[in-house]
Parts: C-alpha cells; sequence; structure tokens
C-alpha cells in the first residue's frame, strides 16, 4: 500500500504515538522530486565542503590554531546536522517514505535543536578567539592553550545536551490523541507540539525560554566582543593596519550572518506571519538546516588563505 495512504489509515491518528508521518513540503507534494534536485545538491556540497575542510585543517601545520580547531568543530556540527535530516528529507522526496517512529522523531529533535545551541556557542567562542587576538595578542598563546579550547568545546556540549534535553522528555508524556501528521519535512520542536492534545503551555515557555536565552546572550556577548575588537582596530596608527586586523574577522562576521539571519527570519515568521502560507514555513524551516552547513567551509575556504591555497594543492593533486 502505498505510504500516502497511510496517512488517513488507522495510524495517523489516536493516543499511541509510535508512528508519526511527514508530509515533506505541504502543498507542494507534487513537486517534491524536483524540489529533491537543489536539496540533495546542496547536502553533496556540505558533505563535501565540510569533510574537505576537516581534513585540510588536520593535514595543515600552519592550521593548528584555536581559531581553525573552532572551525573544525563548526565543521562537525555541520555534518553532524545534515546527516541527521538531509536522508530523511530525501527519502520522502524521493520514495514517498514519510513514516518516522515517534522515538526516532524525538531523537532527529533533539540533534537538530541541540546542535543549533552548540553552532551558537562555537561562533561565540570565535568571537572570543578573534577578540584575544586582536586586543591581547601578547597573551593569546597563553589564555587560548589546547586544554582551554578542549574545555570551552566540552562546556558547550554539555550546554547543548542540559537545555535541550528537556525537551524530548516534556514531548513523550504528552497524550497525542490528534493527527499523527507532522506537516514539516523533518521533527521540528513546535510541529511535534501541535499535534499534542493536552495543556503544552509550559513547552511552549520553556521552548522561547532557552531560544531568547541562547540567541540573546550569545549575541550579546559575541556584539561585546566586536565593539572591543573595533575600538582596537580604530586606535591602530595606519589604515594598512587596521584594515589587517579587521580582516582577520570577515569569515567568522559571515559565518554569523548566514548562522543567524535565516534562524531568525525563520523563528519571526513562523511566530508572527499567520498570512504566510504553510509551504512557506516550511522552506524556511529547510533553508536554516541547509544554508549554513553548505556555506560556512565556503566562507572560510574563500576568505581564508591558509585553507585556499591548500584546498587548491589538493585539488590539483599536489602535497606539501
Amino acid at each position: 500500500m502505498p505510504q500516502q495512504d497511510n496517512l488517513s489509515g488507522p495510524n495517523s491518528s489516536g493516543s499511541d504515538p509510535s508512528v508519526f508521518f511527514l508530509t515533506g513540503i505541504p502543498g507542494l507534494e507534487t513537486l517534491h522530486l524536483w524540489i529533491s534536485i537543489p536539496f540533495c545538491s546542496v547536502f553533496i556540497v556540505t558533505l563535501l565542503g565540510n569533510s574537505t575542510l576537516l581534513y585540510v585543517i588536520k593535514t595543515e601545520p600552519s592550521l593548528h590554531k584555536p581559531m581553525f580547531y573552532f572551525l573544525a568543530m563548526l565543521a562537525v556540527i555541520n555534518l553532524v546536522l545534515s546527516a541527521t535530516t538531509m536522508p530523511k528529507v530525501l527519502s520522502i522526496f524521493w520514495f514517498n517514505s514519510r513514516e518516522i517512529s515517534f522515538n526516532g522523531c524525538l531523537v532527529q529533535m533533539f540533534f537538530i535543536h541541540s546542535l543549533s545551541i552548540l553552532e551558537s556557542a562555537v561562533l561565540l567562542a570565535m568571537a572570543f578567539d578573534r577578540y584575544v587576538a586582536i586586543c591581547n595578542p601578547l597573551r593569546y598563546a597563553t589564555i587560548l592553550t589546547n586544554s582551554v579550547i578542549a574545555k570551552i568545546g566540552l562546556a558547550a556540549l554539555v550546554r547543548a545536551f542540559v537545555l535541550m534535553l528537556p525537551l524530548p522528555l516534556l514531548l513523550r508524556r504528552l497524550p497525542y490523541c490528534r493527527s499523527h501528521v507532522i506537516s514539516h519535512s523533518c521533527c521540528e520542536h513546535m510541529a511535534v507540539l501541535e499535534l499534542a492534545c493536552a495543556n503544552t503551555r509550559f513547552n511552549n515557555i520553556y521552548g522561547i525560554i532557552v531560544a531568547l536565552f541562547i540567541v540573546g546572550l550569545d549575541l550579546i556577548f559575541i556584539s561585546i566582543s566586536y565593539v572591543k575588537i573595533l575600538r582596537t582596530v580604530l586606535s591602530l596608527a595606519t589604515k594598512e593596519e587596521q584594515l589587517k586586523a579587521f580582516g582577520t574577522c570577515v569569515a567568522h562576521l559571515f559565518a554569523i550572518l548566514v548562522v543567524y539571519t535565516p534562524g531568525v527570519v525563520s523563528s519571526t515568521i513562523y511566530r508572527f506571519g499567520q498570512q504566510v502560507s504553510p509551504h512557506v514555513h516550511i522552506l524556511l524551516a529547510n533553508f536554516y538546516l541547509l544554508f549554513p552547513p553548505m556555506m560556512n567551509p565556503i566562507v572560510y575556504g574563500v576568505k581564508t588563505k591558509q585553507i585556499r591555497d591548500r584546498v587548491r594543492l589538493l585539488f590539483r593533486g599536489k602535497s606539501f
């Protein structure tokens, strides 16, 4: 029996949430095969770009520095995020494979949101790296040691785990006596929460508080870092020194825009754009999952000379 028929079958409603069904892009089901082409292309570029970035950082001794260790963390996050979402999305587009177990849905949701929090923490750490490098260069090597970098990475991981673990646990306690059809291409928290037939106020409040806490605090600290960086750069004697110092921050600033802008736009439209078509919501949410993982290695590859030169030699079949 086709999967589409199952959406109206006995498992699409009832109190047993053992199985959910993802719709893909609601309203654009007939175009799923065509939509899969850019999705698959971006997925391949993401895998190749981030894998290449990790390889270059590992094999190039000149890149064994704090900024590139943080960049490697970002690449790993991008790979895991893509690997936990895109295969299922593509299986919906190609094979109409909409079914996902309740536990599998919760696991996917946990990875999506915890990795987003982890990504934000790494961007904050990279801002701190730039602050120390420009505002306190003589102490850079003593402040950002390998031990400190490892502790920052561990703290970011623990923060993401602790803040996101309650979400799937809270969702497990809710009854799902309405439809089990999730109007999304992946298990996003709000999309799953809408299916619960109980008071979800606490879940909503907790989700909003975590989002504001993460985005708000991280962006505040990133902004403070760049205000201090800007003051230091403007105090340099010559224009050439100013451009050289600020040039080391350009790739990170692009990464911040690439990561935060789609997320903020998507969240704003989801909560306040009631007149926007459902497929626009879902496309924006997918754009948030697809675009930053693809763009981060491209941005750093273009803006960082060491990475650019090493990749060029790598694809020419040469080695150092």
